[in-house]
């Protein structure tokens, strides 16, 4: 079959994005990690899949799945926003707000003049700290959900922590059960973090919009953040707010950040 594609990034967190709306699209898992493989396919963190939504009220829905392991996920902060910019650029969509559903909740998405887009994330749910052995060292873990899990970990310097060794290990951990992204975040001040997130099923990426904001929940609920975190990866700089006057751990967490189109192609699968 040859399926078309629009290759989109946001932060460098790069994505394959399929339209479904028009007809059905089911892919195996091997069709997937074959569009998620950078050698053999077009390579990606993850792969979009967007639908039509029967829900009253919900404009899309859209499916993620990640481009290693072919598995379909609940949440993806920085795919939402490309997800945005696509259905507007295919006259999908005619209006900068939208609501949509994924397997992880619903979310509502602003598309703004500037080219960046803002994502309802949602209330955060299930913060904890726990200190678990990793590889025979504790380590102290705040745990928390955007939908999906995250494990965040607090570390002097992020460009010397051991994502790649250490990450697998929490990602895998007993304690996990559907696994989990496990974040090293750096404060730099009050309002800026550096971070490095070790996703579920993807490895490293150069961004994770749910890992930002589960990490500055995590500083914000510790007392090392304010309520409005610039958060530095690799890729670039996404904003994260959870005003929390009023409403406390209730309130919801926004994201803003950039999403474009890298290129459009055909494979064959």
């Amino acid at each position: 079959m040859r399926v078309r594609f629009t290759k989109m990034q946001g932060a460098g967190n790069d994505f394959v994005v399929l339209d479904a709306t028009r007809s059905p699209l089911a892919l195996t898992p091997a069709q997937l990690r074959r569009l998620g493989d950078r050698r053999f396919g077009v390579g990606a963190d993850q792969i979009l899949v967007v639908e039509k939504s029967s829900t009253p009220g919900i404009d899309f829905r859209y499916r993620i799945f990640n481009g290693g392991s072919g598995e379909e996920v609940e949440q993806c902060g920085n795919g939402a926003r490309c997800f945005v910019r696509f259905v507007i650029a295919k006259d999908m969509a005619t209006k900068s707000t939208l609501q949509v559903e994924t397997l992880g909740g619903r979310l509502e998405l602003v598309a703004h003049d500037d080219g960046r887009v803002s994502v309802d994330m949602g209330a955060p749910s299930g913060f904890a700290v726990e200190t678990l052995d990793v590889g025979g060292t504790p380590v102290e873990l705040a745990l928390v959900s955007m939908g999906n899990p995250h494990a965040v970990q607090f570390v002097a310097d992020v460009d010397a922590a051991p994502v790649e060794t250490t990450g697998p290990l929490i990602e895998r951990h007993a304690r996990f059960a559907h696994g989990v992204n496990a974040g090293f975040a750096q404060v730099v001040s009050r309002g800026r973090i550096r971070l490095r997130v070790f996703e579920r099923g993807a490895g490293e990426t150069l961004a994770c919009g749910s890992g930002a904001c589960a990490a500055v929940v995590a500083g914000i609920r510790l007392g090392r953040l304010d309520e409005r975190v610039e958060v530095e990866a690799r890729g670039g700089v996404l904003a994260i707010e959870w005003p929390r006057s009023g409403q406390g751990d209730a309130a919801h967490v926004r994201m803003t950040g950039p999403a474009e189109t890298v290129y459009e192609g055909e494979i064959e699968l």
